[in-house]
């Protein structure tokens, strides 16, 4: 359980991860191309970060057609979601924001 817990924390210990952490946290699943276009970095970044989640299992992922869309797992990763959304990070509130409003321009 240590090792897992440690493994958890290193790969939250960069801010791109965290970020990206709680912008799943605040939603079932979201895809790559979402994330991508909230923190305004290349899709490389952010699906090389994600795959540290991954590997630290931490998010999971599901594939349809050619879209990669993720979402936590564990009971370990909802109880450090509850940590993030009592930090009330402005960083945080900003990406939520921009999160909303292009999740809300791709409904039709």
């Amino acid at each position: 359980m240590i090792q897992a817990l440690s493994a958890s924390f290193k790969a939250l210990g960069d801010p791109i991860r965290l970020r990206l952490f709680a912008l799943l946290g605040q939603h079932k699943e979201l895809c790559v191309c979402h994330l991508v276009d909230a923190l305004q970095l290349p899709q490389s970044t952010i699906s090389r970060h994600l795959s540290v989640l991954r590997h630290a299992n931490l998010v999971v992922t599901r594939r349809e057609g050619k879209w990669m869309y993720y979402h936590l797992c564990g009971d370990l990763s909802a109880q450090i979601v509850v940590i993030l959304q009592k930090q009330e990070s402005p960083q945080i509130q900003q990406d939520l924001k921009a999160l909303h409003n292009i999740l809300t321009s791709y409904k039709f």
